[in-house]
């Protein structure tokens, strides 16, 4: 029989040893329980195959293939990453609705001796929990952002605030992306739903009673929306701002944007995508990233896009500023710094 989770939190605190997600590759990569390990029942083509001939042929046969496929699979995990298990191992498992494959998959582990679960109603539970926490439930959370021009190392600062102890959110961790145009990895971004379940786990573990610090952010982080919970919420949260100088922010930026100053292509093709927005200026920045002049590239490229942005987007938001702090270095001391008055200063 099915276990059921009444809340998102339930089920993170689930209680298991290992939670097995039995379906494809391709369905684990979009999006699955945080900290799962993919045992898959079906591989991506048996997957395709089966569902063919269950639509096209006869879901009799189909199952009947599929059965044979479950029962090999499930074998060769048996003989490889399970092999060490002992007696006493408790696996909770799932699949897409918690039918037939985690059925199969744990039925088998339970003939063995071990005490497996089963999540009622599979991925598809899960999923209801993560998009009900994000899109249909307000957010109670004692919520700063975490503000400055471009360059002012906001992203590096809260990191080191959550070494310090304080609660943090990093979106741009999450999504995988610094935030800009400019801001991809090459390795690209997680699935909506993926950076969806990073966010709204990171969000349940988190203790209503003290400060959260998140980044000021758009709406959009590269390709992933943040969901409008969270969204609604930094909107209207009060925000601590750092104020440097454009020289500082210039040699962090430069420092910060190292894989892309040492891609010159790379950084060539982003330069093109911001020609729809400031026209002839991205001929100026090119033949400066051209002649290796990556400072002057920085500032200008603050002083010419990232600032008037941010100036439009602050005017539209009307912030509230509580706490201003101005420097006049971005060093990793001067940042350090920073991270620990903010630390001290928050209630």
């Amino acid at each position: 029989m099915g276990i059921s989770f009444d809340t998102l939190a339930d089920m993170l605190a689930h209680g298991f040893d290992t939670v097995i997600d039995v379906r494809s590759p391709a369905e684990f990569a979009e999006d699955h329980v945080p900290g799962a390990i993919n045992l898959p029942a079906l591989s991506n083509a048996e997957r395709a195959e089966v569902g063919t001939i269950y639509v096209q042929d006869d879901p009799f046969k189909a199952r009947k293939i599929g059965a044979a496929l479950v029962a090999k699979n499930v074998a060769a995990h048996l003989e490889g990453p399970l092999a060490q298990k002992d007696g006493g191992w408790k696996p909770l498992v799932y699949c897409w609705r918690g039918g037939q494959r985690s059925g199969s998959f744990a039925s088998i582990l339970s003939q063995i001796g071990w005490r497996a679960g089963v999540i009622s109603g599979g991925y598809q539970a899960f999923r209801r929990h993560v998009h009900s926490f994000l899109y249909d439930l307000p957010l109670s959370l004692n919520l700063y952002l975490l503000d400055g021009n471009t360059g002012t190392g906001k992203t590096d600062i809260l990191h080191r605030l959550a070494t310090l102890g304080v609660q943090v959110i990093d979106l741009e961790g999450m999504a995988n992306h610094r935030g800009s145009l400019l801001g991809d990895y090459p390795d690209g971004q997680p699935a909506q739903k993926g950076f969806e379940t990073a966010l709204a786990c990171a969000l349940a573990r988190l203790d209503p009673t003290r400060p959260v610090l998140v980044e000021a952010e758009s709406s959009k982080i590269g390709a992933r929306i943040i969901p409008p919970s969270l969204w609604t919420a930094m909107k209207s949260a009060p925000r601590i701002e750092i104020d440097a100088t454009l020289d500082a922010r210039a040699l962090y930026l430069e420092q910060a944007y190292g894989d892309l100053n040492e891609d010159t292509k790379r950084f060539a093709e982003k330069l093109e995508v911001l020609r729809r927005h400031r026209g002839a200026k991205a001929d100026e920045w090119l033949e400066m990233l051209n002649a290796g002049q990556t400072n002057a590239l920085a500032r200008t490229l603050m002083q010419d896009h990232y600032d008037p942005s941010y100036r439009s987007s602050r005017a539209r938001h009307e912030p509230v500023i509580k706490k201003r702090f101005t420097v006049s270095s971005l060093q990793d001391t001067d940042r350090q710094s920073i991270a620990n008055q903010i630390a001290d200063w928050l209630p």
